[in-house]
């Protein structure tokens, strides 16, 4: 990414045609969306990119079992279509994850699981369109031109049963337990702050400006329609109009926000209900997994326990959350022993607080009837609003469809301008994917950690690495046991716009999430590495070093990450 303050140079100084307000995954998907299409592109971000929800996910890519309950089809199909493209268009960070759903005690596996996996293998992409059915219509934003692109990629095999030495060999944490067969299914898995700078990275090449640390405090109009955007720097303190013909709303949880008497006496929008969702983490070592489980959490719900970056992830919950605060969404302690009685029932094992490694929880942007209800019967899907002002806002949705949320938007701004325009994110690659044998050894860089540069940066692993050769420190792990390298906090303060401990920690790389014992340990070593090695490129003295450091310790306590 272009450095931030030539962006923000760029932002007061020229007019663009459209200006995306939110720097999660569908604000990146819509600047990415609109800038191949021919547009000029403006993004700002008025704290740090995937700051929010789009950094808090199950960092799952998939058309959602759980849907199927509801029998809500339409959100199902269309995000096995997402998966099966993504996985084409971004191989090195949306891979294929096989998942177990065991059965015990000589039984066989749950039928009723088993019609539902029927369905969703009916429902892929591949299994739903002939080619000749594909070939019918040639717009390239259409539908089908989209389904056909899924069909060039990945595409899961059937599920299957299998025997109690597959299920304990992909789910060894279940050995106590002797489990006697299972069901094998596929979906996806992404790490998801990534996949956002990714596409912002995608977006950037196509054009578009974009830039973090700036609230936006007011829609500029001219004769009663959206021109633009008012802005502070959090940097400078610094007022300034990012100038542009279209607004785009997509701040997700935070859309009712902006303009809120226009979108709800003139769009009648229902209110946003935010739905939080809290994960934990462990060590392999406590919780071992080759492959992701199916585990029952009461009441019909279930939750997903995963492999995830050389650890396990447990989730999620989905419970009301009424907090003003949504900048510092805490796990709850409740969700938390939630997710502790879930897995240790399942499991047979008897870990506590004290076992977890990190926590994290993020709220969901559910649209909301005026009845309340659980917000499991709360619509997922997407929904696109157009005022008087001309703002458009896109909202609601889940990780898995933001290419087409993206889409939705954008095709609102062609339609009323009437352009030729269609859209080709279905076909545009995101990052430049690389095998971890193609990187060149550096010295001092341990050789696990050639894979995850890999899977993180794609061939941008090459500057990280060319980071590390310049000082022997920057070739070390950031946390000693993880693969993370100073060189990346260099390269994420250099090249991603990261402008606090923070943003290193929790967004560009995930020890925060996986980590947060070490990284919030008293006494802030980790902390103060980071700031140490973020000073030459922020231009930051021994005491700003040390506020930094500080200033990271209180986002730690504010997010929770160490439960309890």
């Amino acid at each position: 990414m272009i450095d931030r303050a030539a962006a923000v140079t760029a932002l007061a100084a020229e007019e663009f045609d459209v200006v995306v307000v939110g720097g999660g995954i569908t604000g990146a998907g819509v600047a990415l969306d609109a800038a191949t299409r021919g547009y000029s592109v403006a993004l700002v971000e008025r704290h740090d990119f995937a700051s929010g929800t789009s950094s808090r996910s199950s960092k799952l890519v998939h058309g959602g079992l759980r849907y199927l309950q509801n029998f809500d089809l339409g959100l199902v199909r269309e995000a096995l279509i997402e998966r099966q493209i993504m996985v084409g268009l971004a191989p090195h960070l949306v891979k294929p994850l096989p998942l177990i759903v065991p059965a015990f005690d000589g039984a066989r596996p749950d039928r009723m699981m088993g019609m539902g996996l029927n369905l969703y293998d009916v429902m892929s992409v591949d299994k739903l369109r002939s080619p000749l059915r594909r070939r019918g219509r040639n717009n390239s934003g259409n539908d089908s031109n989209e389904a056909a692109a899924a069909t060039t990629s990945w595409s899961p095999d059937r599920h299957r049963i299998i025997d109690a030495g597959e299920v304990a060999e992909g789910l060894p944490a279940l050995a106590a337990r002797e489990p006697t067969s299972g069901y094998l299914f596929y979906d996806c898995q992404t790490d998801d702050s990534r996949l956002v700078l990714t596409v912002l990275g995608e977006a950037e090449r196509f054009g578009a400006v974009c830039a973090n640390g700036l609230l936006v405090t007011e829609l500029v109009e001219e004769g009663g329609r959206a021109r633009g955007v008012r802005v502070t720097d959090s940097a400078s303190g610094e007022t300034f109009v990012v100038r542009a013909q279209n607004v785009v709303n997509a701040t997700g949880v935070w859309a009712d926000r902006l303009r809120p008497e226009e979108l709800h006496n003139e769009a009648e929008v229902p209110i946003i209900r935010p739905s939080r969702g809290t994960h934990i983490t462990f060590r392999r070592e406590d919780l071992p997994l080759n492959v992701g489980a199916i585990v029952p959490a009461g009441g019909g719900r279930f939750i997903f326990a995963l492999p995830w970056l050389g650890g396990s992830l447990v989730g999620t919950t989905d419970t009301d959350y009424d907090a003003t605060d949504l900048d510092h969404v805490r796990p709850a302690d409740d969700d938390v022993e939630y997710l502790l009685d879930a897995v240790n029932e399942f499991f047979a094992t008897e870990l506590t607080a004290s076992d977890i490694t990190g926590a994290f929880a993020g709220v969901r942007p559910l649209i909301s009837s005026a009845d309340a209800g659980k917000s499991v019967d709360i619509s997922r899907k997407a929904e696109l609003y157009e005022t008087s002002s001309g703002m458009v806002t896109i909202t609601g949705g889940k990780l898995t469809t933001w290419r087409r949320m993206a889409k939705m938007a954008v095709d609102r701004l062609v339609e009323r301008e009437a352009r030729d325009a269609p859209c080709r994110t279905h076909e545009i690659p995101l990052g430049q994917a690389i095998e971890a044998s193609e990187l060149p050894r550096v010295e001092g860089v341990r050789e696990d950690a050639y894979a995850p540069l890999a899977a993180r940066y794609g061939h941008a692993a090459h500057d990280v690495l060319a980071i590390a050769a310049q000082r022997g420190e920057l070739a070390q792990p950031v946390v000693e046991g993880q693969p993370d390298l100073l060189a990346e906090v260099v390269h994420a303060a250099r090249r991603e716009q990261a402008r606090t401990v923070g943003d290193v920690l929790l967004r560009r790389t995930r020890l925060g999430l996986v980590a947060a014992r070490d990284v919030a340990a008293p006494g802030g070593d980790v902390a103060r590495r980071v700031a140490a090695a973020m000073a030459p490129e922020r231009g930051w003295d021994g005491a700003a070093q040390a506020a930094a450091a500080a200033a990271f310790a209180d986002e730690a306590q504010a997010e929770g990450i160490v439960p309890g």
